[in-house]
């Protein structure tokens, strides 16, 4: 004791410091602390993937109503089941096998806490002593925070910018070991805009299925696909290969806080149960939180009841933004979009500090221009792919083309004479 103080034997756990560096929210928070709360200027948020608070990203009235119609009627006041509410497992289980092969069980369908609790769930679950996971490079740092948290070793395979961000599978063959028991991917892709086609993901398939690894696919942008390549969901594939399919409502809908995801089990020949996976993953959910029971009474009708007008208008306004962020990103020298974004809500664009006076790297880069110009984008090293600019597009069309023009002014001022 000194002065009379206890000597406390708590501390913080300071692994959990280190985690949350790396998470999209802690470099947002370093970025918004650069504000220079003395500019007039609106702060353009082109820095993560929320645009609900954007008029033309409301929600659709028949979820809003759904909500309201659930809790309403008293039904859904309760503790739900650690698997989540028949009428919302079984919802899910249907809009989910109109695009598949065969047919989904309510069995099949976990509720979670968003798609952050399912990473959090499978993650958990695979963490053995001694295994690994193949995570995607550029992807969603998510995963790495939760992988280090739970002492799952991460291995990082590349996505080959100059064709379409698609998966190097030469690359996947060479990371996995005897250790190895799953590989991620985002389809569509976060943070690239990227739209996997049929084949390549025939191709991840049967590439996982050779080494004895399960794919977790991440499709919580699922159907946000505006190019010439449609979306094609990796439970296609789920008799060459068991695969987890994540997913919300936080995207398609554009409600992230209505807290409502899903983690199902696409494997048609029981390979997971046979391992042992189910059983964990519903010990996992045994000792988790979940969604509120209110929003998962809403599901059914917030599935059956939208109306395809409210998709084809998120649609129209994402495949309009694209262009725009495409076609102003190449007045702005120092950065260069290699493909035009097909799907999801952002493009990952190259930065070229070659052009530039005074700018080390890609955090500078953003710190500078979070403070000069009050326009937030991510660093690439927050994905894995140092210099390089995370750019999201969905704001509105007038509040995007004031930031890239900010951008482009943030250029003048600092390009090379």
């Amino acid at each position: 004791m000194e002065n009379g103080a206890p000597a406390w034997k708590f501390r913080g756990n300071e692994g959990l410091f280190a985690a949350s560096d790396i998470t999209v929210r802690g470099i947002l928070y370093q970025l918004m602390a650069n504000l220079d709360a003395s500019d007039g200027r609106a702060v353009v948020p082109l820095g993560h993937g929320d645009p609900s608070a954007f008029p033309s990203f409301r929600t659709t009235p028949a979820a809003e109503d759904a909500v309201v119609d659930a809790l309403r009627s008293a039904k859904f006041n309760c503790y739900s089941p650690t698997v989540g509410i028949l009428p919302a497992r079984r919802a899910i289980a249907d809009y989910l096998s109109r695009d598949l092969p065969y047919k989904l069980s309510p069995d099949d369908v976990n509720l979670t806490l968003g798609c952050t609790q399912a990473i959090e769930a499978i993650l958990t679950v695979l963490a053995r002593p001694g295994a690994n996971i193949l995570l995607p490079r550029p992807g969603f740092p998510y995963y790495d925070a939760r992988a280090k948290h739970s002492h799952l070793e991460t291995r990082y395979f590349d996505l080959l910018p100059d064709k379409g961000w698609e998966v190097d599978l030469k690359g996947v063959e060479d990371l996995a070991d005897e250790s190895t028991v799953a590989m991620v991917i985002i389809n569509p892709g976060n943070p690239c805009g990227s739209v996997y086609s049929y084949q390549h993901l025939k191709k991840v398939a049967e590439t996982a299925s050779k080494l004895g690894i399960m794919v977790i696919a991440d499709e919580v942008y699922g159907h946000l696909a505006f190019g010439d390549t449609p979306f094609v969901p990796m439970g296609v594939f789920g008799s060459i290969v068991p695969v987890l399919t994540l997913g919300s409502i936080s995207k398609r809908w554009i409600v992230p806080g209505w807290r409502l995801g899903w983690l199902v089990t696409n494997d048609p020949n029981g390979f997971l149960k046979d391992t042992g996976v189910l059983k964990s993953l519903k010990g996992f959910l045994e000792i988790s939180p979940d969604p509120p029971t209110f929003i998962q009474g809403a599901v059914p009708h917030i599935l059956e009841k939208t109306d395809d007008d409210f998709f084809l208008k998120v649609i129209c306004i994402l495949r309009e933004n694209a262009d725009i962020c495409y076609e102003k990103i190449q007045e702005i020298p120092c950065i260069t979009c290699l493909k035009k974004p097909e799907g999801g809500m952002s493009a990952m664009v190259k930065l070229n500090l070659s052009l530039l006076e005074g700018i080390k790297d890609d955090m500078e880069f953003c710190i500078k221009l979070a403070k000069e110009e009050s326009v937030i984008v991510l660093p690439g090293i927050a994905f894995g792919m140092k210099n390089w600019l995370r750019v999201t597009f969905a704001v509105e069309p007038f509040s995007l083309q004031d930031g890239l023009g900010r951008i482009k002014a943030f250029y003048e001022r600092h390009a090379k004479r």
